[in-house]
């Protein structure tokens, strides 16, 4: 068995106070689409029952006109004196009316969900947590964090207040995220303002113990900090949202007993489909290169269809003449782009000298306008 890395173990004041192996269950194989799946379907399992009233929409008398008045057959409503006199009712497409398919309390509310596939989730949740690039993706704050995964030895498992386990953070670099989680609350958009979830804000740090000697109340008060014990791990904690990379702080009994929840005695760790998913460097190696059959000779191989309406080798296969046309199509639409040039400087000269004549036009006109009307004394020219 190839020997595990190390992880270091730091104390609640920030200096390293040990080291311990990483566990085998985080070298599980990242599958987001098995912590999506499972965590869509227990997120379903916490939902309440809701359904519209069953007299919704039928609370009014109403009853159809029959065939023979030209209209509708939906129930109209009876008596008169008011608007809502022979308005429809009860129909979904009504003003007033019922809903289509109201819905019912006895809806299938709760999924399912296979146990060794939800121990895949949370196994593939883990190993996400040891990277620190998914981390960082996630929105965690960890830039003065000394090592991913945080490993602090187990005097934080007795801490019962709040003020050492805020130091305890702030030493490790962990506070960065919980006010990162401050500054993130905000009024909620909508209507759940009025439906007791007014506020929203992101997810800080999730501290894992082993043995809860306080750590629970030390923590509770701190915004964005949960808290859960190793031995009840919660993909709904480890990969809120269903995405995973949660920044998570161990205690270090918590991290041992790893090795003790997942492996031989406990349960199975996932192995990866391929340990090795480089297909290009499986197929060109020698080993694999060495047992293939060669090449078979006298194999036909057939050019690629060429498009006539773009090519014009394969139109002058079909029409020679519309090949030629399209061709002195294109040489007289490059001679034009080459003449282009001298084309605009004889049209700017005409415009120039037309210029000229309107000018003199213009001259002419004012000197015959100061002469004044010369038929003011008629036409009498002696």
């Amino acid at each position: 068995m190839t020997a595990r890395p190390l992880v270091s173990v730091y104390s609640l004041s920030g200096d390293k106070a040990g080291e311990t192996t990483l566990p085998e269950v985080m070298k599980a194989p990242l599958r987001h689409d098995i912590i999506q799946f499972v965590h869509t379907n227990m997120n379903k399992n916490k939902r309440q029952a809701y359904a519209v009233s069953i007299r919704a929409g039928k609370q009014c008398s109403a009853s159809s006109w029959g065939t023979g008045r030209a209209v509708a057959r939906i129930p109209r409503v009876g008596g008169g004196g008011t608007s809502r006199s022979g308005q429809g009712a009860f129909g979904n497409m009504c003003r007033g009316g019922r809903m289509f398919a109201p819905t019912k309390t006895w809806r299938k509310w709760h999924k399912k969900i296979n146990i060794t596939q939800k121990r895949y989730a949370v196994a593939s949740a883990l190993a996400a947590t040891a990277v620190p690039s998914l981390v960082m993706a996630r929105g965690h704050v960890i830039d003065e964090v000394p090592e991913i995964p945080l490993v602090v030895d187990n005097a934080i498992e007795s801490t019962s207040k709040t003020s050492v386990a805020k130091d305890a953070l702030a030493a490790t670099g962990a506070l960065d995220d919980v006010d990162k989680v401050c500054a993130s609350k905000q009024i909620r958009a909508g209507k759940g303002k009025m439906r007791n979830r007014r506020y929203t804000q992101r997810r800080g740090p999730l501290i894992i113990y082993k043995s809860n000697d306080g750590v629970e109340k030390a923590f509770r008060n701190l915004p964005g900090v949960e808290l859960c014990c190793v031995d009840r791990l919660n993909l709904l904690q480890l990969a809120p949202g269903g995405h995973m990379g949660r920044f998570c702080v161990w205690s270090k009994a918590a991290f041992e007993s790893l090795d003790t929840i997942y492996g031989e005695s406990g349960k199975r760790i996932p192995l990866p489909s391929m340990m090795n998913p480089d297909l290009g460097r499986i197929i060109n190696s020698d080993e694999i290169q060495s047992v293939l059959n060669a090449p078979k000779a006298g194999q036909t191989h057939y050019a690629f269809k060429a498009n006539p309406l773009k090519n014009i080798e394969a139109l002058e296969l079909l029409d020679a003449h519309a090949a030629e046309k399209r061709r002195m199509s294109a040489k007289a639409m490059a001679a034009r782009e080459s003449n282009r040039a001298e084309t605009l400087k004889n049209r700017r000269e005409k415009r120039k000298s037309k210029r000229q004549f309107k000018k003199q036009g213009k001259e002419f006109y004012a000197a015959a306008s100061k002469q004044g009307n010369v038929c003011e004394d008629g036409f009498n020219l002696s």
